[in-house]
């Protein structure tokens, strides 16, 4: 180190020990905060810098005087900042960072097939799904613990900030940060080339300055204002906002099999497909056990009472807004619920749609609490912290259990007349028709409702980001799916009937969708009291990708267990029920091979992913068909739908995210910003599953 740099260094060094004499009151620590989300007690002293090494120092009379900084105007220098782990879902920042790496210069879509391959098919949420600020219950922790710090989640006071200089910085220049919310300043003096970490006050800009020295020449001083905005964002809706058809963790199939009953009145009446991993109770028909043992081995969901998944449009949205931005963050509550209608399930309470695993078993609750309400419930207990606390923005999709669309698609795979009667009866199967009176009646008076109770929250209805679906049916750039047994065998009595096929799709195309958009943008004579402040923002961008990735698109690029395993022509499982209880699949290969987050041409799972993915045994049907038994008729039917046939893929998930995006980002007044810059994720350890012969 030259004499000049070393009075420098010294020089500030003495500034900055003269800076922490300051008042304890009036001292801020630089690397912390408070460990409560509660208004921080004084702060203790600012952390001492690093000693410097002993250098010769000249007699006072021969120092020099200080030398005033010079401002760097031209920019060539910049202070860049940006939060850390800034969705706010994640307790942990390496599962945040591994979001930007995948989402640096990439879609959505791409960076969850990225994802998905590097993961080799068994999706990036298995692990995150047990690090977050709202636990399997679906309760919100407060406060939330993440990365080492106690947070309020809902009113946050503080936001980690990492500061680094950019630009033409001198080597090994020496740099005295000045940070100064109002309330006393906080300050470090560091190698330049280290960023430097300190926690934001929200609500309260910081001003930051840096003083650059390197050798003999004036300090350089840059200044900029740091003030984090944190958004809040509240998802709701029915299955496509919450997820379904996309555990967190999948099931765990096992490559034994597993006896289901049938109805169908020839035959042997039972039929063999894979169980779950892990289970050591009877498989065969003849040997019952009871569903709490079964249930311990089901999948994994953020959220199982409404299969809540991270791998949901909503949430990939809000988190994509975090990782573009990085100078938000995002405070995420996500309400949508499998099973929801505007009346029972967004304004009244709905059944659960399935237990979840505890440690010691399983958690069953009767019913889920009306997402209006909570909704309701949140914003109040984050008003009575911070009064100015607002709703920034909804993420809303709703409408399809409100005309029954589940009932269409039972309608159109469930063939067997011993079937098709008994749930026609049971209310499981519906029709057209039916669906056609409640998109003409039930669906505008419901919809207008639900205007009303969204109003107060937001104000504005433009911050409701209402995103439509996307049709299931069509591949080959809007071609109809032809229909047939492919992607339904997994059940005797399924096959998609091409004529019902045929007569959903044209509803669903050129009725259904339309009427949404209608009823969310006050168009087409549906009336709204202030049409300006009452149209909500409408996403539906990603049909026309959707028309070539419906249920029935195949590519070669497929991964191998599909195109070898899953059978165009509905010979897909063994059928011989001698052999069968140990080998189930045709193919020869184990279900284990499957893997639910490969990239594949389809984004709408079909009957054999929604069982090879979810195997749900779900708890909220009605009474007329609760099974009996883990081997009862109904469970073979149900557990090959509820748990998300003809519901997106992640991949699917991900195109609907890109769709969002940009509308959110209008909402929020976001311009699309620069990427935090990121090294790619290392290649996966092994390789992708072998070939299956």
């Amino acid at each position: 180190m030259s004499r000049f740099r070393s009075l420098a260094l010294l020089l500030l060094l003495t500034a900055a020990a003269s800076a922490s004499s300051l008042p304890a009151s009036a001292q801020i620590p630089l690397f912390g905060g408070s460990s409560s989300p509660e208004p921080a007690a004084p702060a203790a002293p600012p952390l001492a810098a690093a000693p410097a090494p002993a250098v010769p120092v000249a007699p006072p009379s021969a120092a020099p005087a200080a030398v005033a900084a010079v401002p760097v105007t031209d920019g060539s220098i910049q202070i860049a900042w940006e939060v850390r782990n800034r969705f706010r879902l994640f307790r942990e920042e390496r599962d945040f960072r591994e979001q930007v790496e995948a989402l640096n210069g990439l879609t959505v879509l791409a960076s969850e097939q990225t994802l998905g391959r590097q993961s080799e098919g068994r999706g990036w949420a298995r692990n995150v799904v047990n690090r977050l600020c709202i636990d399997l219950a679906g309760r919100v922790n407060e406060p939330c613990t993440r990365d080492g710090v106690k947070e309020s989640y809902l009113t946050p006071t503080e936001h980690p900030v990492t500061v680094r200089l950019a630009g033409a910085v001198p080597v090994g220049a020496i740099c005295a940060w000045t940070f100064d919310d109002g309330d006393g300043s906080r300050n470090a003096t560091q190698d330049c080339a280290e960023p430097i970490n300190f926690r934001a006050r929200y609500g309260k800009p910081t001003v930051t300055n840096v003083d650059i020295t390197s050798g003999a020449d004036a300090p350089l001083r840059v200044t900029t204002q740091i003030m984090v905005r944190d958004f809040f964002i509240a998802g709701l809706g029915d299955s496509i906002g919450s997820g379904e058809g996309n555990p967190d963790r999948a099931i765990a199939l096992s490559d034994e099999g597993f006896c289901f009953k049938s109805y169908l009145g020839s035959g042997i009446g039972q039929f063999y497909r894979p169980s779950r991993a892990g289970f050591k109770g009877g498989r065969a028909c003849e040997a019952p056990d009871t569903l709490a043992n079964w249930q311990r081995y089901s999948a994994t969901w953020f959220n199982a009472a409404c299969h809540r998944s991270l791998y949901s449009y909503q949430t990939r949205t809000a988190l994509a807004l975090a990782v573009r931005h990085p100078h938000i963050a995002v405070t995420y509550l996500p309400l949508a619920c499998t099973g929801a209608t505007i009346t029972d399930g967004l304004f009244g309470s709905q059944r659960a749609r399935e237990c979840f695993r505890t440690k010691s078993g399983t958690s069953c609750p009767g019913s889920v609490d009306g997402q209006l309400g909570e909704l309701r419930a949140a914003l109040t207990a984050a008003h009575r912290r911070q009064p100015d606390r607002t709703l920034d923005l909804v993420l809303l999709s709703i409408g399809a259990n409100d005309i029954n669309f589940s009932g269409l698609v039972a309608d159109v795979i469930v063939d067997s007349p011993t079937e098709r009667a008994l749930f026609r009866r049971s209310g499981v199967i519906g029709s057209v028709e039916e669906s056609r009176t409640a998109l003409a009646r039930t669906l505008p008076r419901d919809f207008a409702r639900l205007r009303e109770a969204l109003k107060p929250m937001v104000e504005d209805l433009s911050r409701v980001v209402y995103v439509a679906y996307g049709n299931p049916a069509l591949s080959n750039r809007g071609t109809p799916c032809p229909g047939g047994p492919a992607g339904f065998d997994i059940h005797p009595s399924f096959n998609a009937d091409p004529t019902r096929l045929g007569a959903v799709t044209s509803f669903v195309d050129n009725e259904f969708l339309p009427r949404l958009k209608d009823l969310a943008q006050c168009s087409n004579g549906v009336l709204c009291r202030d049409p300006s402040t009452e149209r909500m923002t409408f996403v539906d961008s990603h049909q026309r990708v959707f028309a070539d990735h419906g249920f029935c698109a195949r590519a070669a690029t497929d991964p191998e267990f599909d195109r070898v395993c899953f059978s165009q022509s509905g010979n897909s499982f063994n059928a011989d029920i001698v052999t069968a209880g140990n080998s189930p699949m045709t193919c020869g290969a184990g279900a284990s091979n499957y893997r639910a987050y490969l990239p594949r041409a389809r984004w709408i799972r079909d009957a054999n992913d929604s069982y090879f993915a979810a195997m749900t045994y779900p708890q909220g049907l009605a009474a007329a068909i609760q099974p009996a038994d883990i081997h009862d008729a109904t469970w073979g039917v149900v557990s090959a739908v509820y748990g998300g046939a003809i519901h997106p893929t992640a991949e699917g998930h991900a195109a609907m995210a890109d769709a969002a995006l940009p509308a959110a980002e209008t909402v929020l007044s976001l311009q699309p910003g620069p990427d935090v810059t990121s090294q790619p994720l290392p290649p996966p350890a092994g390789t992708l599953p072998q070939r299956v012969e």
